[in-house]
């Protein structure tokens, strides 16, 4: 977050208080992107199996915990940019709200 002071102006718990505040914002827009891209994988019927070991009851329940772990790694590696997009938004409206 800019906040328009140098890092040297600012006492360490407010230097500490930011850092966790900008931590926070992207660990919320990695989840955002990972639900997003969770949702997108359902779609396209990733993790659907058929044959003699696909199908049933356990598969329908337990799908979306492989999708939702699918979607988080892609996340961490790099994703699609919108978890990017997203910080700097809620950035830029964290900053507003302070000004």
């Amino acid at each position: 977050m800019q906040t328009g002071l140098s890092p040297f102006t600012l006492s360490a718990p407010e230097s500490l208080r930011i850092a966790e505040r900008t931590g926070q914002l992207r660990r919320s827009a990695q989840a955002l992107e990972a639900g997003f891209l969770s949702e997108m994988l359902k779609h396209a019927g990733l993790a659907e199996m058929n044959g003699a070991f696909g199908g049933g009851v356990g598969e329908e329940q337990f799908t979306s915990f492989l999708r939702e772990e699918q979607a988080k790694r892609m996340v961490n590696a790099g994703g699609i940019g919108l978890a990017e997009t997203i910080f700097k938004a809620l950035e830029a409206r964290g900053t507003q709200d302070v000004a």
